[in-house]
């Protein structure tokens, strides 16, 4: 059962990592940390120096962290393709999930992660076919969410790609 999203629930943790988009939104890309925590995720997504972020970080338990604001560009994606389109930071929404790729993701992070996608699907009239993984749009270089991630939980919604 996804969580319903009120956005006072949402921690905000601003990132200096971001810039101007150059497009609509209209599509969202899924990621895992692949670090030891939440925590250190997030400091490094607001960390000057890295220059990676993303919009939103869900950790295991559930908890929802904003780093960028949706009408900016994060730097999530990388060098990306999608039915056609390149550069998709600038027409993307980044979310990061607390998991290091090497096991299942937890019921109240999905939970969460399935309130934050439909209140982005509607909030920004996203297609529900153009929720990704980075592995999707970025292939043979990144393979986040990885195998653990349940698409055909999303897919059960009518959510992500086909």
């Amino acid at each position: 059962m996804a969580k319903q999203i009120n956005t006072r629930d949402i921690c905000w943790h601003p990132s200096p990592n971001y810039e101007e988009r150059q497009r609509r939104i209209d599509m969202i890309v899924i990621h895992y940390t692949e670090m030891e925590s939440a925590a250190a995720a997030i400091a490094r997504l607001c960390d000057p120096e890295t220059k990676v972020s993303a919009h939103y970080l869900i950790d295991k338990a559930g908890a929802l962290t904003q780093m960028v604001a949706d009408e900016h560009c994060a730097w999530h994606a990388g060098v990306s393709f999608w039915e056609g389109e390149t550069r998709l930071n600038h027409n993307s929404i980044g979310i990061e999930l607390d998991n290091n790729g090497n096991e299942p993701y937890a019921e109240a992070q999905m939970q969460t992660l399935e309130g934050l996608l439909a209140f982005l699907i509607e909030k920004h009239n996203i297609p529900p076919q153009r929720i990704v993984g980075h592995e999707n749009i970025a292939p043979g270089r990144k393979v986040d969410p990885g195998p653990f991630f349940d698409w055909e939980r999303l897919r059960q919604r009518g959510w992500g790609w086909i």
